[in-house]
């Protein structure tokens, strides 16, 4: 396994994080801890979740396997570098009660009591805001942060579906309060969405944050989809369905296919390989729901595209290009 700086911090992590939104909602807990145990064998260290995954009337029981597979012992949580999040509402019994939700002090004190408590650990690696709050200055904001800190609670914090403009505002104001600030963002990022290379990335770049891309395939359809189609082994729904609806979309991913298997690769390997070559990377969300799916994974891990691959697919899935150039003179 091979292990990158997060950001600017001295944190070590692995260039794959392991997922785990379909921990509860499509993968038993049972099979979640496997997944857990194999991806740890791999040296995979940075689990990534969140406090709302399990859904529904089941939010915070993705955080509860988790807090189950550190209970096991053996090490397990000491070897674990754990990213959680912060934003939606988590009311009792599932009602939207106000102050149960964003990122008011009222709510992060709150929620990461809570997120404790499943986890069943006493402090969090990563605290990650899950989107922005238009209503909650950044100084309340951090002065929440910068208490749980002493408190030993979190380590650091993070963001998550910011835009560059946020990323740099939260980090002056937290420069103000001779606070850390953000050392992560995690974002939407991969070769059929770029968009986050025009200021997401180079604001994460500038301001020292490790970039964590999250839907490294793209709901799916980076993994080889169209075949798998063709040979009945996937039914595509919602976000996907409407995509490959789109004649160019699916014309695009035919050339990528067309591309891959004419070098031989394999779509879902070669998509998370592609996003490990990018500047800024920490390294891609994976979400298995299997085993199978994480050794898959793995493998992008030893995948070295040629320039010859690199360079198709930029022309399948060109860049929007670096701002302001892209949208201006």
């Amino acid at each position: 396994m091979e292990y990158t700086q997060l950001g600017r911090t001295g944190l070590k992590v692995s260039r794959l994080v392991l997922g785990t939104m379909n921990f509860g909602p499509q993968t038993d807990e049972p099979t979640s801890h496997g997944i857990l145990d194999a991806a740890l064998d791999a040296g995979l260290n940075f689990v990534d979740t969140a406090n709302v995954y399990g859904w529904g009337e089941n939010k915070g029981r993705t955080e509860e396997i988790i807090g189950s597979w550190f209970a096991q012992g053996d090490g397990r949580r000491d070897k674990t570098v754990l990213a959680t999040k912060v934003y939606g509402n988590m009311g009792p019994d599932g009602e939207a009660w106000p102050n149960h939700d964003k990122l008011s002090a009222v709510n992060i004190r709150r929620a990461v009591d809570a997120s404790l408590k499943r986890l069943r650990t006493d402090y969090i690696d990563v605290y990650q805001f899950h989107h922005i709050d238009r209503a909650t200055p950044f100084d309340e904001v951090w002065q929440a942060i910068d208490v749980l800190i002493r408190q030993g609670k979190i380590l650091y914090a993070g963001s998550s579906n910011f835009p560059g403009y946020k990323i740099a505002q939260a980090n002056e104001i937290a420069a103000r309060r001779g606070a850390v600030g953000l050392v992560s963002e995690q974002c939407l990022y991969n070769l059929f969405e770029r968009r986050a290379e025009m200021e997401v990335i180079p604001a994460a770049q500038e301001y020292g944050l490790g970039v964590i891309p999250w839907s490294p395939l793209h709901g799916g359809l980076l993994g080889g989809v169209l075949k798998k189609e063709t040979e009945g082994k996937r039914r595509t729904e919602g976000r996907a369905a409407a995509t490959l609806a789109d004649p160019a979309a699916r014309a695009k991913l035919q050339a990528y296919e067309d591309l891959l298997d004419k070098h031989g690769l394999q779509p879902g390997e070669t998509a998370l390989a592609w996003l490990l070559t990018r500047p800024g990377v920490t390294g891609p969300i994976v979400g298995p729901r299997t085993q199978e799916q994480l050794a898959g994974a793995l493998r992008a891990l030893e995948l070295e595209l040629s320039e010859e691959v690199l360079a198709g697919l930029d022309e399948i899935f060109p860049a929007p290009g670096p701002s302001p150039e892209a949208f201006a003179w």
